[in-house]
């Protein structure tokens, strides 16, 4: 016979007997009980004794039957599994005359749990005062760690706003400056969390209006990585934290990080924390903007995507061409506007006046933003030359299947085809790709290096030609090159410049390569407007 296993039995509030009788507060029951011999420390399966129940259910004669009943064996001594004692667990339900008769009996006030917690620190979590207060009568200490994480009670009462608990501990010396594992202190606490009351009190603790703050918590106190209580607060957005930090004296350009330079202007700007940032823009140091071996905060309103951030930052002066950022392995900002895909933060900088390179049409390959480098081709930004080229035919071959929405706008802004015949391009674009950058040139004098290619492409079948490439080119598609050629590349960024020529329209669609558009099925391509495009248009093309 097979036997079931029933894994059932540990309900979490199974006890004994005398363990059931002390929380129902049944003193007869208890009595009965322990006349007859019953345990009382036997643990239920959280390890709770019938101390532990009395203790938490208030159940005073019973409490009182057992530490008379236990004298000989002190009960109020047992720990349930997660190391409480009864008394843990009175201070934590706020039972102040269960806590009296157990510190009577003997109770160790300083007593920890499992976490190092003691009954003071769950006192004041949750805000018993009169608790609290008896503690300290009898001898519960004040300072050193009273959790896991080395927090003291005056960092719990911080962290919970309770203000009658936090001067009771002020004034019986509690220590201001109390670190935890993180080496945060209370105060640093009250500002992470935006808890204003605590940071005010613990602020103006011991001050006189003579000494104005000087006993005070320390406002510019730093963490062990080296953040500040204005750094975190900036950072959290707690804007009235910040108000007050500031008006006790915080620093703005003290140095918050160990591994890089930032400021408490970075995290507002990182964070899109906008209120903060009005306050902290008109009182930080401007060294931050573009000296050696600092950090812009341009570069952390990019680096959040936080577009707001970064306007108010560009209108008060910060430079759109911060210095080059290690830390972020970035250029410029507009690097990483691009390399984090955030185009709309693009045109913001491109309308602050950001330099364009040659990388960012990369970029724009890169992520296929193809809307943007039509917009860096008509604004008359310089083309992409030198290094940059080789990268342009790598990104333009992964993109080569839309080719018709980037290549025509470069050629005809005046890209040189020729500088886009690699050996990789030659040998691996596809026919329509190749074929259209070859009209931009004189097929038949090409380097050799790219002849013999093509020879070979077109031998070996891989390549579907255009006929007339067999032909000498005619002699009004010289001229074409020719006239281009001695055109200035801001006269090719549009129609307009050529559309001016006094020649007939048929010679200005020619010059336009109106007939090659139409061959190979590219749309034509409209005027893109030079004026400055409003917001609305920047957004819009970065959606697209």
């Amino acid at each position: 016979m097979l036997w079931k296993m029933d894994f059932t039995e540990a309900y979490s509030n199974t006890c004994s007997a005398a363990g059931f009788a002390a929380r129902k507060g049944n003193v007869e029951l208890l009595k009965a009980l322990i006349q007859k011999g019953h345990s009382l420390d036997i643990a239920d399966n959280r390890g709770w004794c019938p101390i532990h129940e009395a203790a938490t259910h208030k159940s005073l004669r019973c409490l009182r039957l057992l530490i008379h009943a236990a004298s000989s064996t002190p009960c109020i001594e047992l720990k349930t599994f997660e190391g409480e004692t009864a008394l843990h667990l009175a201070a934590k339900c706020g039972h102040l005359k269960i806590v009296q008769i157990l510190l009577k009996a003997g109770a160790d006030p300083n007593a920890v749990t499992n976490e190092n917690i003691t009954p003071l620190f769950l006192a004041t979590e949750k805000g018993h005062i009169a608790v609290a207060r008896t503690l300290l009568r009898h001898g519960a200490r004040i300072n050193g760690p009273h959790s896991a994480c080395l927090w003291s009670v005056l960092h719990q009462a911080a962290y919970q706003e309770h203000l009658d608990i936090l001067m009771l501990l002020l004034e019986k010396g509690a220590d201001k400056e109390a670190r935890d594992d993180y080496g945060i202190t209370p105060l640093f606490l009250a500002a992470q969390y935006g808890k204003l009351e605590s940071l005010r009190v613990l602020l103006q603790h011991g001050t006189s209006c003579h000494l104005i703050f000087l006993s005070g918590s320390n406002v510019n106190c730093q963490a062990f990585d080296k953040a500040t209580p204005l750094f975190i607060a900036a950072q959290e957005g707690h804007t009235e934290c910040v108000e007050l930090l500031l008006s006790n004296g915080a620093d703005t350009n003290l140095s918050c990080s160990e591994d890089d330079w930032q400021l408490p202007i970075h995290a507002a700007a990182q964070m899109g924390k906008v209120k903060v940032l009005e306050f902290l823009i008109p009182i930080t140091d401007r060294i931050c903007d573009t000296g050696r071996n600092k950090v812009s905060p341009v570069y952390s309103a990019v680096y959040g995507g936080q577009q707001m951030c970064l306007k108010m930052l560009l209108q008060a002066g910060y430079s759109p061409n911060a210095q080059e950022c290690p830390l972020y392995e970035c250029l410029s900002p507009l690097c990483m506007a691009f390399s984090r895909r955030f185009f709309a933060i693009v045109y913001i900088l491109l309308k602050a006046g950001a330099v364009v390179t040659g990388l960012h049409y990369c970029y724009c390959l890169q992520y296929q933003s193809f809307h943007l480098l039509q917009f860096l081709l008509a604004q008359g930004y310089i083309l992409p030359s030198g290094h940059h080229l080789a990268d342009i035919a790598k990104y333009g071959l992964s993109s080569e299947h839309q080719f018709k929405h980037w290549l025509p706008h470069l050629l005809l802004a005046g890209l040189n085809p020729v500088d886009l015949l690699s050996e990789t391009w030659l040998n691996t674009a596809n026919d329509n790709m190749l074929n259209f950058t070859l009209e931009f040139t004189n097929w038949k004098r090409l380097p050799s290096v790219v002849g013999q290619i093509l020879f070979c492409r077109r031998a070996n079948s891989t390549w579907v030609h255009q006929k007339y490439f067999d032909d000498i080119p005619s002699l009004t598609h010289l001229s074409r090159l020719k006239i281009r050629s001695i055109l200035k590349s801001e006269y090719l960024r549009s129609d307009k410049f050529i559309r001016q020529l006094p020649l007939p329209a048929c010679l200005h669609d020619f010059l336009l390569y109106k007939e090659v558009l139409k061959l190979y099925d590219i749309p034509e391509i409209s005027e893109i407007r030079e004026e400055t495009q409003t917001e609305n248009d920047y957004i819009e093309y970065s959606e697209d």
